[in-house]
């Protein structure tokens, strides 16, 4: 009978939930009034307009929704919006002027400990940090522009930061002019879906200590660079473009200690490296293109049990790279551009083995100012030289059944 009372109380509340409006000649008319006036579960609509906001706190759900021209200003005085509670949405407002600071974090919209929520179709304009996220679960941020007009790091935060998070939803965002894009770390069984980040002066997509977590169709472009994934176990990345991250130490993605991860049907084009794997463990790499790269795939040490099959390497400097003679890891059924081999009984796969490491890369790696040499007769007779007989680079990485056609 006590169960039926309680469902009956939250029913009544959910019924008498009422409508605030909120405009200059509106019966409301600041927000700060409007959020103190509503009950739990109220909607608070904000007509088009100008609103002062500095670090209103939300300890109670609501669904907070701008029309057309509602604009929130922070006045530069710290953050603007800061969520405390379950269950509060924020949908269609146009957030300026968030405080900075080099000791705080400001944000314009700052949520801790707040579950279920939704952030939904808001506009953030230069701010220190977009949407700052702190241990809060179950949250689904959505279709939100976040971009900044800052040109170094030390001036901006990132578009979208979560810390010590689980089961977020961050889906179709464009990130620009930040410093990161994306942030994450400690944030598990989470999903990124159809962002796109680009122009950012760091990362597109910055992630640490972050397990079970799922990365799919997104966008990383002219960042500093793509995607850096560190400490971390159990990702899928899947359908992805990383294009034109280009830089005298950029790439399109950085693996760090990553362990038991999916990397597949992704697009690498125009980075200066594709794919930079250090001390990566249980790695599959399928069905990706390697398109105009500087380097597909550079290989640093400790990288063990990776299996790199069923991808098309295509007008890259260099396909493989490796910085020594040890090799723990498998490439197999591989379509490489440059294979100039040949297939007698026609059943699609090279009848001669291939070498993708070449001897120029590994002199490369040790004295990076040969690099003016890439196009000279002499580098083809040396990489020839070595792909015949290898003394210098890992005589057992070699693709077995090469492919003799792309697959995209």
């Amino acid at each position: 009978m006590r169960g039926l009372f309680v469902v009956f109380i939250f029913f009544v509340e959910v019924a008498v939930a009422k409508e605030i409006n909120i405009c200059e000649t509106c019966e409301v008319s600041d927000a700060k009034t409007a959020v103190a006036l509503a009950n739990p579960f109220d909607t608070l609509v904000f007509k088009a307009g100008m609103y002062t906001c500095e670090n209103l706190e939300i300890r109670k759900p609501l669904t907070i929704v701008g029309q057309l021209g509602a604009i929130l200003n922070g006045n530069m005085k710290g953050y603007v919006l800061k969520l405390f509670a379950d269950s509060i949405n924020i949908i269609g407002l146009k957030i300026i002027n968030a405080g900075r600071s080099y000791t705080k974090d400001y944000a314009a919209i700052y949520s801790f400990r707040a579950n279920h929520f939704l952030i939904e179709n808001n506009i953030v304009v230069d701010p220190f940090f977009g949407l700052l996220i702190e241990k809060s679960k179950h949250g689904i941020i959505r279709n939100n522009i976040v971009y900044g007009t800052s040109v170094k790091e030390d001036e901006t935060g990132n578009g979208i930061h979560a810390w010590h998070c689980s089961n977020l939803q961050i889906y179709g965002n464009e990130v620009y002019n930040m410093r990161d894009g994306i942030y994450l770390e400690f944030v598990d069984d989470s999903e990124i879906k159809k962002n796109h980040t680009h122009d950012n002066i760091r990362y597109g997509l910055h992630f640490m200590f972050s397990n079970h977590d799922q990365y799919l169709n997104n966008r990383f472009e002219r960042n500093g660079a793509g995607v850096a994934v560190m400490f971390s176990k159990f990702i899928v990345m899947k359908e992805n473009q990383f294009v034109n991250n280009w830089g005298p130490a950029s790439y399109g993605l950085l693996l760090k200690e990553i362990y038991d991860a999916e990397v597949i049907d992704n697009e690498f084009t125009e980075n200066t490296m594709a794919v930079f794997i250090d001390g990566t463990t249980r790695i599959n790499y399928s069905g990706n293109v390697f398109k105009r790269n500087g380097w597909a795939i550079k290989v640093s040490g400790g990288c063990y049990a990776n299996r790199i099959y069923g991808n098309d390497f295509l007008g890259n400097s260099f396909d493989v790279s490796y910085n020594s003679k040890m090799n723990d890891n498998t490439f197999d059924g591989n379509y490489w551009g440059d294979y100039t081999g040949y297939d007698l009984n026609k059943d699609g796969v090279g009848d001669v083995p291939y070498r993708p490491v070449k001897l120029f890369s590994y002199i490369v790696n040790k004295t990076p100012e040969t690099i003016i040499l890439l196009r000279s007769l002499f580098v083809d007779i040396m990489n020839f030289s070595e792909r015949v007989s290898p003394v210098f680079t890992p005589d057992n990485l070699v693709d077995q059944s090469p492919s003799m056609q792309s697959f995209k």
